[in-house]
């Protein structure tokens, strides 16, 4: 039994030429990618694991950069387990040193035609690979798997992702009780719970925020400025749909309706007397300790407010409620992450279906997804969410999972042409003489323009 741990090969390829993704839950359609290439062999419909696993055989490389994922590989001898089902399939296991090293080499080795036979991607790569990516849409791993459909590109699923992330609205339900708040399920809503609860406690506390949000450091605002544009249209592509249009910032258009919400929101009052001057850390701090009754964080937010305080017994969660009013759909943003797939490079493409597969079945997978913190993306091994992240399944039943991606390699372009920081912009609206409206405006132009120099049709 063989197991080898590779060093990065970028080194080795450098003369390689560089190239350029509240019933039951539903989820939302999204739009797709362009065309793969022809070359870009499907997995067959009737793909099955052979019974005998003595019917396959050769050795499959297999490159990350995860480190939790690395230890728990060497931790629990992946490849070791593997071959107990396999005996005749070596795994070389290839931890490249970070993310950013990961996605230069794997550039450089799809154009040097030296792909990996099992590698990763993120949303905002698997359009960036997709010619060099099989189609999974057979496999059992993908009908298990709650999110890999809704990241199809072209109707083919070109990666299986290992777990899911979710974001929530943090609050003291017992600030809520006392202030005669409800949890909101409109934006309109959330609005109006938002100034109550700032009349009600802001009279006796001048420095008392209803929504905690540290814009000193700009990124806290992602919950409102990165992810409402794709509630508001129910569509995770949204900044990719961006890319193939010239006015996307128009007075109809999704990302102005959601940016207009956020700018009434934010310069209601209820950010708090001085937004600007505190960051991410102090006001997830100042909330814990009550003197503020919101915070929009992801899944892992609870622990950092979980170490501000000694009593959580009052803390509940619910989803962000853009919805404009409660017969429209319930969106919620999930975002799936470390996309498994199969390479056109790989010569034994069924020996690394069959890695696949295994990864995502019972002999792998539980072990797994139960070591990190993450949660699971499995409908057949569903992972225990901690019972204050749980309280927002339980207000919204019938949510609709939008599946949000972060922008492929178009959109990044005339993001960088444009300067188009959706993060600083929402900073900027609480600065004295800001014009929503102008500075959409100024945003078509550049947009359209940085379209035209960049060739993005």
């Amino acid at each position: 039994m063989k197991k080898k741990m590779i060093a990065s090969v970028l080194a080795c390829i450098m003369a390689a030429s560089m190239i350029g993704g509240c019933g039951s839950t539903q989820t939302a359609e999204t739009e797709t990618g362009t065309d793969a290439a022809a070359d870009a062999p499907a997995a067959s419909s009737d793909t099955q694991t052979p019974a005998s696993s003595e019917e396959l055989s050769g050795t499959l490389t297999f490159a990350i950069w995860d480190n939790n994922l690395n230890d728990f590989i060497e931790e629990n001898d992946m490849v070791g387990r593997f071959q107990e089902q396999y005996p005749n399939v070596d795994i070389e296991v290839e931890k490249i040193k970070d993310d950013s090293e990961y996605w230069n080499a794997m550039k450089m080795r799809a154009s040097a035609n030296q792909l990996p036979d099992v590698m990763f991607n993120k949303t905002f790569t698997l359009a960036r690979f997709k010619d060099y990516l099989i189609d999974l849409s057979a496999t059992q791993a993908c009908a298990n798997n709650e999110l890999a459909s809704g990241y199809a590109l072209d109707g083919k699923v070109l990666g299986i992702p290992m777990t899911s992330g979710y974001e929530y609205v943090y609050y003291w339900k017992d600030m809520f009780q006392e202030a005669g708040v409800e949890v909101p399920t409109t934006w309109g809503e959330f609005e109006e719970a938002a100034k109550k609860l700032q009349d009600y406690y802001g009279k006796d506390n001048p420095d008392f925020m209803a929504i905690a949000c540290g814009l000193k450091d700009e990124w806290p605002d992602y919950p409102y400025m990165e992810f409402m544009p794709a509630l508001e249209s129910a569509n995770g592509q949204n900044w990719n749909s961006m890319a193939a249009q010239d006015a996307p910032f128009a007075a109809d258009s999704d990302i102005s309706k959601a940016y207009h919400k956020v700018y009434d929101l934010f310069t209601s009052g209820v950010l708090g007397k001085d937004p600007l001057g505190l960051g991410n850390d102090q006001v997830t701090s100042l909330f814990a300790a009550k003197n503020a009754a919101i915070i929009a964080l992801g899944d892992w937010g609870l622990q950092n407010i979980q170490n501000g305080t000694d009593d959580i017994s009052q803390l509940g969660t619910f989803y962000l409620p853009a919805r404009d009013s409660a017969s429209d759909p319930y969106n919620v943003i999930v975002q799936g992450d470390s996309f498994m797939g199969v390479t056109t490079h790989s010569k034994n493409q069924e020996a690394a279906i069959a890695f696949v597969e295994w990864f995502y079945s019972d002999a792998w997978y539980p072990d797994y997804i139960n070591y990190v913190s993450s949660a699971s993306s499995m409908t057949n091994f569903p992972k225990e969410k901690d019972p204050i992240l749980a309280e927002s399944d339980t207000l919204c039943p019938d949510k609709v999972l939008v599946m949000y991606d972060g922008g492929g390699d178009d959109f990044t372009a005339i993001q960088n042409e444009t300067t188009f920081d959706y993060k600083k912009l929402g900073a900027q609206m609480m600065t004295d003489g800001f014009d929503l409206d102008a500075a959409l405006e100024e945003l078509n132009t550049k947009w359209a323009a940085a379209r035209t120099k960049l060739g993005i049709q």
